[in-house]
């Protein structure tokens, strides 16, 4: 018999049945099976093959929860990450989906953040509404990337995100008062030399993991796009920007874009960005798979945390 037999005659059927029960639930090694039915190990792989190869044994990973194991597998396996969770969301509406990305982003920290890494948090809705419900970390300090961006929905600024993680960690909070975006590019510059901005980007080179969100450029889709002006927002698309990474701008290939724009902004750089060993993406909406791909192949991002539709068209287009 090969290993593309099928399983055909009663007693075979009995006797693969058996050793494969043997093997797959009673965790019994191939010489311990030969031993106990007089057959040399290699006749037991052959049989141990044929069982799979024919239909009899069936190995099916499966996880009775919200976590999408087969989606989550794929984006990691397409786009090289550390970590990627999908969460089965059958709700579209926009707040139901950010709160559970950002609660299912909050598990994933609580699992994976130690002792010895310091937080980063950029600007995002998501990165709000995982900080709401973020447990306890083991002293964590958390350093904010971005300056606050204040919407006319919602009390939370970047500031209170990174107070609400510093509370739940018990470490220090590196947080400072300024804007994401002002009048002109010198503003930035002399608000940048301020103490308590300086302190913050001063913690950069120690951040070790940082939570950040995706928008698409377009209007309703990215809270930096809404917030800018109407030039900005042509002159940036002529440029051919497609995303923002919580205020770094890219390309739908993934390329960052150098802008007029990002002079004029408090935040951190495409460069001190991918200085950063993991940085974990919180978008949800299917409208942004265009900019979900494209924050995915600028090698800024290594995980991510989203839902099952917007996976699902990421991976469609990939």
């Amino acid at each position: 018999m090969t290993v593309s037999d099928p399983v055909t005659g009663p007693a075979q059927v009995v006797l693969t049945a058996s050793v494969a029960r043997r093997y797959y639930l009673d965790g019994r090694s191939k010489i311990e099976i030969a031993e106990e039915f007089g057959m040399s190990r290699f006749k037991v792989a052959r049989l141990l093959d044929t069982a799979r190869t024919s239909g009899l044994v069936r190995i099916e990973i499966r996880h009775e929860g919200e976590i999408d194991v087969d989606l989550s597998a794929q984006l990691r396996d397409r786009f090289g990450l550390q970590h990627s969770i999908v969460v089965a969301s059958p709700d579209e509406d926009a707040q139901a989906l950010r709160e559970h990305v950002g609660r299912a982003a909050a598990q994933l920290l609580a699992e994976i953040i130690t002792p010895g890494d310091v937080l980063g948090l950029a600007w995002a809705r998501s990165v709000s509404a995982m900080a709401r419900v973020l447990p306890r970390l083991p002293g964590t300090p958390v350093v904010q990337l971005t300056g606050a961006l204040t919407l006319p929905d919602g009390p939370d600024t970047s500031v209170d995100a990174v107070r609400d993680v510093a509370t739940a960690s018990g470490g220090v909070a590196h947080y400072f008062y300024a804007p994401l975006t002002v009048a002109d590019a010198a503003t930035a510059r002399a608000l940048r030399q301020q103490p308590e901005v300086a302190r913050a980007f001063g913690q950069l080179p120690l951040v070790t993991k940082a939570v950040a969100g995706v928008g698409l450029w377009e209007a309703g889709q990215s809270t930096l796009y809404d917030a800018a002006s109407v030039h900005d927002r042509a002159a940036l698309r002529d440029l051919g920007v497609c995303a923002d990474i919580s205020g770094v701008l890219v390309a739908a290939d993934g390329t960052p874009v150098p802008t007029e724009l990002a002079e004029r902004m408090i935040a951190l750089s495409a460069e001190e960005m991918r200085a950063i060993p993991e940085v974990i993406v919180i978008p949800y909406g299917i409208r942004k798979a265009a900019a979900v791909r494209a924050a995915l192949r600028s090698g800024l991002v290594a995980g991510i945390v989203t839902h099952t539709s917007l996976a699902r068209a990421v991976l469609d287009e990939a």
